[in-house]
C-alpha cells in the first residue's frame, strides 16, 4: 500500500438532464479528517452520501469541496404578476386627469419592478434525483483524482524520508566508531574526571569515589541510545514499506528519534561525538518536517 500526502487538488464535472455540475476539491494537512462543503441552494440531499464517501476514501486532511450547479437547455418561465400590474393600472387611471403626461407604454409597464417574474422551468422529482445521484458519483470521481495526486506526492515524500533514514543510520555508525567511544579514550576521560574530583576534595571517600566513577562511566556510554536509534529507524522502514495512513505513527517515532539524539548529545564526551549528534538532530528534524505532510 502506497504512502499518501495530505495535500492535493482535483476537479470533476458532468451533465445530468438539464443540470450541469462541477466539483472542485482540495486538501491540506490536518490532525484528523474534516470535510468542509459548499453546496448551492436546493442540493443539501447530497451532503450525507458525499461525507460518507470521503470518510471511506480518506483518513486525514482538511478537505474543501465546492459544488457548482446550473440548468442548461430549460426554457425560463415568464409570469405576469397580475395583482401588481392591476395596482399600477389603477394608480395610472387615478392620475390621468391630474397629470398632463402621455399614456404609459407596455414596455414601460413591464419594466417596472415586480410586474414580471422570470423563473426556471418546472423540474420533476425524478430529474432532480437523477442529478443528485450523478453529482455524488462525480464527487467520487473527483476524490479518486485527489487520492491519485496525494499518492503521487506521497511517493516523493517517501523517497525523501528513506534518504533521511539512511543518513541517520550512517551517522549512528559514525558515532559508534568515534574515537571518543573507544575503551582507552573512555578510561582516559574517566581518569581525568576522577583526578579533578580528588583535587577538589582531599578526603574523598573511597566508596563515594567508586560510585562517582561508575556514574561517569554510565554517562559516557551511548550504547543504549545507539541501539534504540537503530530500532526506531528499523521500525520506521517497516511502517513505510507497509504503506497506508502511517503519518501519526511516524510522527511519534520521529519524537522518539529526537529524544535519543538529545540524550546522545548530552552524553557526548568529545567534539566529534558532539558534531555527529548535532548532525543527527538536524536530519531527525528534517525527517519530522516531512512526516507532517503524510496521511
Amino acid at each position: 500500500m502506497a504512502l499518501s500526502s495530505m495535500t492535493g487538488f482535483a476537479r470533476s464535472h458532468g451533465v445530468s438532464g438539464s443540470y450541469a455540475w462541477s466539483w472542485e476539491i482540495k486538501s491540506v494537512n490536518a490532525k484528523g479528517l474534516e470535510l468542509r462543503l459548499r453546496l448551492p441552494p436546493g442540493f443539501d440531499a447530497v451532503e450525507i452520501p458525499v461525507r460518507t464517501k470521503a470518510a471511506e476514501m480518506l483518513s486525514r486532511g482538511n478537505v474543501y469541496a465546492t459544488l457548482s450547479v446550473s440548468r442548461e437547455g430549460a426554457a425560463p418561465v415568464v409570469r405576469i404578476n397580475e395583482p401588481v400590474l392591476n395596482a399600477i393600472l389603477n394608480a395610472v387611471g387615478q392620475l390621468s386627469g391630474r397629470v398632463d403626461a402621455e399614456k404609459p407604454r407596455l414596455d414601460g409597464l413591464l419594466a417596472l419592478k415586480g410586474v414580471v417574474d422570470v423563473t426556471d422551468a418546472e423540474q420533476s422529482e425524478e430529474e432532480k434525483a437523477a442529478a443528485e445521484d450523478a453529482i455524488v458519483k462525480g464527487f467520487v470521481q473527483g476524490l479518486k483524482g485527489l487520492v491519485d495526486m496525494r499518492r503521487h506526492e506521497g511517493d516523493a515524500i517517501g523517497r525523501v524520508l528513506s534518504a533521511r533514514l539512511d543518513e541517520m543510520a550512517a551517522l549512528a555508525q559514525r558515532a559508534d566508531a568515534a574515537p571518543g567511544r573507544q575503551p582507552d579514550a573512555v578510561k582516559r576521560k574517566l581518569a581525568e574526571q576522577v583526578a579533578v574530583l580528588l583535587e577538589t576534595a582531599g578526603r574523598f571517600d573511597a566508596d563515594r569515589l567508586h560510585q562517582e566513577a561508575i556514574l561517569l562511566a554510565a554517562k559516557a556510554d551511548i550504547r543504549e541510545e545507539l541501539d534504540r536509534l537503530a530500532a526506531h529507524v528499523a521500525q520506521a522502514r517497516k511502517l513505510m514499506n507497509g504503506g497506508g495512513a502511517i503519518g501519526r505513527r511516524l510522527d511519534f517515532l520521529s519524537q522518539e528519534l529526537n529524544r535519543e539524539t538529545n540524550t546522545l548529545c548530552a552524553k557526548s564526551n568529545d567534539v566529534e561525538l558532539t558534531n555527529i549528534g548535532l548532525e543527527l538532530k538536524s536530519v531527525v528534524e528534517q525527517f519530522r518536517e516531512q512526516v507532517q505532510n503524510l496521511e
